[in-house]
């Protein structure tokens, strides 16, 4: 399947030999069993060109990672340990690509952090405007008793 993905398009057998050919001796034969499994298991599909077929992926591997860890975590007596678990494992940067994924799938407020509180007129040292009906008067007199 590497070797599918990889490509990003329908590929012969040949072409896979070739590939894998580059790294290690491989006969045809089995490149040609190895993709005929993945067409059974419903991996990849196929068509015929003359007297050879070309395979492609059904789904990426993005999707097939991500179906394998559903898979996991479902699995799992306890969800929310496992993903505990889990993301003790990630890397920095792994721990910044979940994010992102967030990020993407809830849209960018999800993350976002909250915002912070309104300050009140006596934290920030600036006055509120008067309610309606209130008056101000100078410092140290009442609205009330403008002489006080």
């Amino acid at each position: 399947m590497t070797r599918v993905w990889k490509w990003n398009r329908p590929v012969t057998v040949r072409e896979v030999l070739e590939d894998l050919q580059q790294e290690r001796s491989i006969a045809y034969t089995t490149v040609m069993t190895v993709l005929d499994n993945l067409h059974q298991k419903g991996w990849v599909r196929r068509e015929s060109e003359g007297r050879a077929y070309r395979y492609e992926a059904v789904s990426t591997r993005a999707a097939y990672a991500a179906a394998l860890m559903n898979e996991a975590w479902s699995q799992s007596d306890n969800p929310a340990a496992a993903l505990v678990a889990f993301f003790g494992m990630m890397s920095e940067e792994q721990r910044r690509s979940l994010t992102d994924a967030v990020r993407i799938v809830q849209g960018p407020e999800a993350l976002a952090p909250p915002a912070p509180e309104a300050e009140t007129p006596a934290e920030t040292g600036v006055e509120s405007p008067p309610s309606s009906g209130e008056t101000r008067g100078t410092p140290g007199q009442s609205p009330d008793h403008p002489g006080r």
